[in-house]
């Protein structure tokens, strides 16, 4: 087990095990391909061909590179052709059957000393070793789609594995210019296993028609950073294979938050299984295809200008980071703004943050000079709420405390004129709790703005069971003029970013207190495997972890699932006052600003 692994075998020529063979190829080693369809390895042959015309076409690789990478690359139809290989990588369809017949097969044909890897992600290798004559060489090797560009491999031993052939996999990933990750055999393991729980409750959201499949989407892609919203990326996987991947974990973990979502079955069952057959969550151009065209899902255009009020001036309450974030948008976007605080100074204060972000601007070439006095001119710092009287539109953005915005609400229904309209950022309270403070809840909506709002493109729009159309037709168009993305969500904890993101950075932490996973490998897991901008345990050190475990409280006390219990290890760390970036020290220790 500890020779060079020079000669490698790959099982089942689909899309993963073609783009296998193409990373082995271009790093130098001799591989077979091996399937029993003749369709399949004239299409790997065909694939091959044609990625390696690209690189050479991108510059990455030279002429003679590709004609002796494709050189190093043979089919066949049988098992047999293995019998050289010191590596077998298998990567068929996720069911024990077919799996532990070719292991069974493979004992007969390749040497003792041969390494049998599977890149199964919720099957457990244990027991697929144990059907083996030689359990020890038996391991999981699962690369992540692409496999050419995604760097992140997970080396997966079982309790039978020997420390050599993991060893030899490890250093294999590595010269093949991948990441490895040395995890437990457990369903999922560290990347599909939060991943999957996630685009679980996503599913399940769109189930519940809380919010339309575009929206989630675009609401993660924007809100998160994330490469791909979940729907999308379950068509992209297979909503056939995620059933599968989430029916393996929930038998192992019993956890409702990886039950399947009903939506899979009906879908399955349906054969609209995502990209491959043309249709899943989304309709695409055909079967295979990438191009999501319309159908009778796809939401109306936005409707005609006119339908909400008029808004011409906007007041934003607070005098924090996101209170300054939000009166810059709205200044930028050619609207007069007053931005009230608690006193003179503190809006002047706010004002003088404002101003330093327009010139960091103005120095990267984003904002012209003049631009940048036009729009702190259109800001009036006030110390006092009574200077909102004559707005169209009142935004709070001051601390996350009911009580506090209850009274702040209850102050503009006496201020602010009749039929202006008044949005709270709140990303965890009750929208309707904060407008019943006031005499007329039907003009007030949720306008959840994500930070550092001059940046961030999402803002979700809540609407109460009270709030009227014209109001919420307002804030949309309003969204539009600020070039803000509006995504729709009723008022319920979370939304639809906080609900989906929470829960999976809960998750990780769990992982961490079962001692499966370190920190690191799962921050580079789901960097790496999951396209990720952070690791969960970066993204909690920059979030806070107080407004973590706060976000997770309200998540467990609006749906009580158990599942959703902020996990014992946050707790801690929040009554030790380690609560991220801010005090220096969270799950990492920080240099103090």
């Amino acid at each position: 087990m500890d020779t060079p692994l020079s000669t490698i075998a790959v099982v089942g020529l689909g899309t993963m095990g073609t783009g296998i063979a193409e990373v082995l190829v271009l790093a130098g080693r001799e591989v077979i391909g091996i399937d029993i369809s003749e369709a399949a390895a004239l299409g790997a042959v065909t694939a091959l061909e044609a990625s390696t015309a690209r690189a050479v076409g991108r510059g990455r690789i030279t002429e003679r590179e590709r004609t002796d990478a494709l050189a190093r690359f043979r089919t066949a139809d049988t098992l047999r052709a293995a019998a050289g290989a010191e590596l077998v990588i298998e990567v068929t369809p996720e069911t024990y059957e077919i799996k532990q017949r070719v292991f069974r097969e493979l004992d007969a044909v390749v040497a003792p000393t041969a390494i049998l890897a599977t890149g199964t992600n919720a099957l457990s290798v244990t027991r697929l070793a144990a059907e083996s004559r030689h359990p020890e060489r038996v391991l999981g090797l699962h690369f992540f789609n692409p496999a050419p560009a995604m760097r992140l491999v997970e080396v997966v031993s079982s309790v039978l594995t020997a420390p050599p052939a993991v060893r030899a996999v490890t250093q294999l990933a590595r010269e093949l210019g991948k990441e490895p990750v040395a995890v437990g055999d457990r369903p999922g393991f560290v990347a599909d296993g939060l991943l999957f729980g996630y685009l679980n409750q996503a599913a399940a959201m769109y189930e519940a028609n809380y919010a339309s499949r575009e929206d989630i989407d675009a609401a993660m892609k924007l809100g998160c950073g994330l490469p791909m919203g979940p729907l999308a990326l379950l068509d992209l996987i297979g909503v056939d294979t995620a059933r599968t991947v989430l029916e393996a974990m929930y038998a192992a973990s019993h956890d409702r938050l990886h039950a399947p979502a009903p939506i899979f079955g009906q879908l399955g069952e349906a054969g609209l299984t995502g990209r491959k057959a043309g249709r899943g969550f989304y309709t695409y151009d055909a079967p295979g295809g990438q191009t999501v065209v319309p159908d009778a899902l796809t939401p109306p255009p936005e409707a005609a200008a006119g339908t909400g009020r008029t808004v011409a001036s906007v007041g934003v309450a607070g005098s924090g980071t996101m209170a300054s974030g939000i009166a810059e948008v709205f200044a930028r976007a050619g609207y007069s703004v007053v931005l009230a605080a608690r006193g003179q100074e503190k809006a002047d204060l706010a004002k003088a943050r404002i101003a330093t972000s327009l010139e960091r601007s103005v120095a990267r070439g984003r904002l012209s000079a003049e631009a940048r006095d036009e729009t702190l001119a259109r800001i009036a710092a006030a110390g006092s709420l009574e200077a909102f009287a004559e707005v169209d539109l009142a935004v709070e953005a001051v601390a996350e405390d009911l009580e506090v915005k209850r009274q702040l609400f209850a102050t503009l229904d006496k201020v602010c004129r009749p039929g202006a309209v008044l949005a709270t950022t709140t990303s965890s309270l009750p929208v309707i709790a904060v407008a019943r403070a006031t005499a007329r809840p039907k003009d007030v909506v949720g306008m959840h703005f994500f930070n550092p709002a001059p940046a961030m493109k999402l803002v979700e729009v809540v609407r109460t069971v009270l709030t009227a159309d014209d109001v919420h037709a307002t804030v949309r168009a309003v969204c539009g003029r600020i070039r803000k993305h509006p995504v729709d969500c009723g008022d319920r904890a979370g939304f639809i970013v906080n609900a989906l993101l929470f829960p999976y950075l809960n998750n990780a932490i769990k992982m961490v207190e079962e001692h499966y996973a370190s920190l690191d490998d799962i921050d580079a897991a789901m960097k790496l495997g999951g396209g990720y901008p952070m690791g969960p345990f970066e993204l909690l050190d920059v979030v806070g972890l107080d407004i973590s475990l706060a976000i997770e409280q309200a998540l467990h006390q609006e749906f009580r699932d158990p599942g959703l219990a902020p996990a014992p290890l946050l707790e801690h760390l929040v009554a030790a006052g380690c609560l991220g970036r801010k005090t220096g020290r969270g799950f990492r220790e920080h240099a103090r600003r």
